[in-house]
């Protein structure tokens, strides 16, 4: 099946230059552009198309203007283009607000070293965004509460060169899998539990997520009281320039206290600690006190900051005494860590397929047999308050 993109930028070497790459593919037909947001929403109006990439700074009408507009009229999954500048993540959260689904550098020089490298990561995003249900939430003002969709940053991830499970596990020293999770790791989807029992004390509530991520996350945390009784650690793919962006925003949202993770940190109560992007977070527990780790990025593993690393790190440093949360998101990043947790006596929960924005890593996890709970986005955060001591 060809995936039809309209292209949406004030550039004409840009558009030529995205234009050629994707049809390159072979899989994707470009089936117009637009030399600015409001000739981008009448295109996207009259053609339909499946994906639409778009600039944020034009004459006429801005990309997030035109974001908006097309997400009121017809949502269609929409892939931003963006400079890594702390600015240029701010505007581009304000595009994620306004509904797009993921972002990429406009300089195709921080994407990628070579072409074939980039043509690669280009194609692959748009076939990814094409999957994505940009419907599966509703679009409304960041600031008003309403979440976001998500970012994904591949950008600062590096090939993957082994296994995460065998790295995950030498690093980590578990060995055996989940009870009841066979040699394949593959089970049905369990039903969400329908009994459940009184609030639990865990020592941490470990948060992992991708595509999606930021409108998930914000809705889950702006449920939640200041006075939550336990300290939140906070895995989202995206770059370093994004993160802390994206912790200050979430912060002035929410009534926990939400900010950048940095080596030593202790965690608290109500402290939500997310992984800073191009980094490796790991927890620490040594003597009754869990501190952060901030490590350089393996470049064995495919995403800096990995789900998989931090939630391996709860496994060991908390064994049983954890809750991992998966949330929307590509690929299945966060299965090997969830299964260690697993292993270790403690819960796992994820998002259903209902009200993610990618089905990706939640179903990996939940047809691993490792979910002890599906529960819609909605759901998660009033769980949170009612299920955590």
């Amino acid at each position: 099946m060809t995936v039809s993109v309209l292209v949406v930028d004030d550039s004409g070497f840009f558009r030529k230059r995205l234009t050629e790459i994707l049809t390159s593919s072979g899989q994707i037909k470009v089936v117009g552009a637009a030399t600015n947001g409001r000739e981008g929403v009448e295109l996207a109006e009259r053609l339909r198309p499946d994906v639409i990439t778009m600039d944020y700074e034009m004459p006429v009408m801005d990309g997030i203007s035109a974001v908006r507009e097309i997400m009121r009229k017809h949502p269609v999954p929409v892939l931003m283009f963006s400079s890594l500048t702390y600015e240029g993540a701010r505007v581009t959260l304000d595009a994620l607000e306004a509904g797009a689904v993921d972002f990429l550098p406009k300089n195709f020089e921080e994407i990628a070293r070579d072409n074939s490298q980039l043509q690669k990561i280009l194609i692959d995003r748009v076939l990814d965004v094409a999957r994505s249900r940009p419907g599966a939430r509703p679009v409304a003002p960041f600031r008003d509460g309403a979440p976001p969709p998500a970012a994904r940053a591949p950008i600062d991830a590096a090939p993957v060169r082994s296994r995460p499970e065998s790295i995950l596990r030498q690093r980590h020293g578990i060995q055996e899998r989940a009870p009841g999770v066979g040699a394949t790791g593959e089970a049905e989807v369990p039903r969400r539990h329908a009994r459940r029992g009184p609030a639990k004390h865990y020592a941490v509530v470990g948060i992992g997520t991708s595509t999606g991520g930021p409108v998930a996350l914000q809705r889950v945390l702006t449920a939640l009281p200041a006075s939550f009784p336990a300290p939140l650690v906070l895995v989202q793919h995206m770059p370093a320039s994004f993160t802390p962006a994206f912790a200050e925003r979430l912060n002035k949202l929410c009534r926990i206290e939400v900010r950048q993770a940095e080596d030593g940190d202790v965690l608290r109560p109500g402290l939500a600690l997310l992984a800073p992007g191009g980094k490796q977070m790991m927890i620490e527990n040594r003597g009754g006190q869990a501190r952060v780790r901030i490590l350089p990025g393996d470049e064995r593993l495919n995403y800096k900051p990995c789900v998989d690393v931090t939630f391996g790190s709860l496994a060991r440093s908390f064994p049983g005494k954890t809750l991992g949360v998966i949330l929307t998101g590509m690929g299945s990043d966060g299965k090997e860590g969830c299964r260690m947790m697993k292993q270790s006596g403690s819960d796992i929960w994820s998002q259903d397929e209902k009200s993610s924005v990618i089905y990706g890593m939640p179903m990996a996890v939940a047809k691993a047999g490792l979910t002890d709970e599906v529960l819609s986005l909605d759901e998660i955060g009033p769980r949170l308050v009612e299920g955590v001591s």
